[in-house]
């Protein structure tokens, strides 16, 4: 599933974006420290790839995978129950106005690039770039 684009194809600006790394930094090093009370998450190496932030920032969406890409569901569930004491945690560290909404999805980023890995090493497809 593709991430959707804001503003109807005119992006981020600089200022979801920025907000959206601080936000991606802080919850990194919350989950890293495991300043959680949620039991699934514990010893659960997650990478946060990305943070997007609606227009307003009031709601950012965590893309996130945990390592090795095993029992996602379970670890997004698990996000999902804690995502209010995360948002605390969340919040304290980065000091914004509005304390944003945090919703978790699946980074497929990962699947992406080795599904494009996969198809370039196909003999057909090194023919055709051979060819040009």
């Amino acid at each position: 599933m593709a991430r959707p684009h804001h503003d109807h194809g005119t992006g981020p600006s600089q200022r979801q974006l920025r907000v959206g790394e601080t936000i991606r930094r802080a919850l990194s090093d919350v989950l890293t420290r495991g300043e959680h009370h949620e039991p699934e998450l514990d010893g659960v190496p997650i990478t946060v790839g990305e943070v997007r932030c609606s227009p307003d920032l009031k709601v950012a969406t965590a893309y996130v995978m945990p390592l090795g890409g095993r029992d996602t569901e379970h670890v997004l569930a698990a996000l999902e129950r804690a995502k209010g004491e995360l948002r605390r945690q969340v919040t304290r560290a980065v000091q914004l106005k509005f304390s944003p909404e945090l919703r978790f999805r699946l980074d497929e980023t990962f699947d992406r690039m080795d599904e494009t890995r996969r198809l370039l090493g196909e003999d057909q497809v090194r023919r055709d770039l051979d060819g040009d």
